[in-house]
This record gives structure tokens, C-alpha cells and sequence, in this order.
């Protein structure tokens, strides 16, 4: 993949962010930061990047707006979020135990805790990855970044 096909910039659109809380929001910070140090993004039909990526959700579709860094509109995609559901839920679910685990559990217990999350956060950026595959070529970091910010645009308070 050429160096131009990345992302140089990326927001959340705020009306869809809500503020749930601290650990929600370091997350979103460390997954943006860690996005735009490395990522992967080729999409379709689009002319050579870097691009500005503008994520929302909107009558339950995550939508990629993608830019040129010069605000030039490329393309825009759409992904219903239903496949997603389940497993956001359940990455939530087992977020919490982890955040409570760290207060009081084994070292061994807060492992255990640990890799659920990170298979459920690697099975989010597949199934991502593979939903998106006909409109925008990803790797596997990238596609777990993404997860994680499609994750924080779900937040309802």
C-alpha cells in the first residue's frame, strides 16, 4: 500500500459523542493517537490520500466521510450497525469487569478479563474489516482502531 493511502486526520462527529466517561474518553484519545501514528486506509473509487475521515452515526448507519486533507469531499460510505450490536454490547460488558477487576481482582483474574476483551476487540476489527472490505482496504490495527471509535459513537449516557 502506497504511503498516501492513510489517514492523516479523523473526527468523531460530536452530535453522535457522548461524553460517558473517563475511561471511555482515554480510550477514544488513545485510539485516534495510535490510529494516526500507523494505519492502512485504501478506499475505493477514491483518489490517493492522506485523507480526513469524518465518522458519525446516523438512523443507525456509521458513515465514513472521506476527505482530502485540502477539505476536498472524495467519497462517502455507509455501514448499517445491526452486525455490530452484539458484540459492542458485549465488549462493554466485558470492559466493565475489567474496570472493576483492576480495583480489587488477581493479577491472574484481571489476565483472564484481559483477553476476552482483547479477542472481543479483535473480533469487532474483523468483522469490521470484512464489512468494509468493498469500500475501503484496511489492515488489521487499523480495523481495530475503528472499532474502538465505532464503539465510543455508541455510547448513549
Amino acid at each position: 500500500m502506497e504511503d498516501t493511502q492513510h489517514i492523516a486526520h479523523i473526527q468523531l462527529d460530536e452530535q453522535s459523542v457522548v461524553r460517558h466517561n473517563a475511561q471511555v474518553d482515554h480510550e477514544r484519545k488513545v485510539a485516534i493517537f495510535d490510529l494516526l501514528e500507523d494505519n492502512c486506509f485504501d478506499p475505493a473509487d477514491a483518489e490517493p490520500g492522506p485523507y480526513s475521515v469524518l465518522l458519525s452515526i446516523t438512523d443507525n448507519r456509521l458513515n465514513f466521510d472521506v476527505r482530502s486533507i485540502a477539505d476536498k469531499k472524495l467519497i462517502e460510505f455507509g455501514l448499517p450497525v445491526g452486525a455490530f450490536r452484539r458484540i459492542i454490547k458485549d465488549y462493554f460488558m466485558i470492559c466493565d469487569s475489567y474496570y472493576e477487576a483492576i480495583k480489587t481482582a488477581t493479577p491472574s483474574q484481571i489476565e483472564a478479563i484481559d483477553m476476552g476483551r482483547r479477542g472481543l476487540h479483535n473480533e469487532g476489527g474483523e468483522l469490521l474489516k470484512e464489512r468494509l472490505s468493498e469500500k475501503v482496504v484496511l489492515d488489521t490495527n487499523t480495523s481495530r482502531r475503528l472499532f474502538t471509535l465505532v464503539c465510543v459513537l455508541h455510547i448513549r449516557a
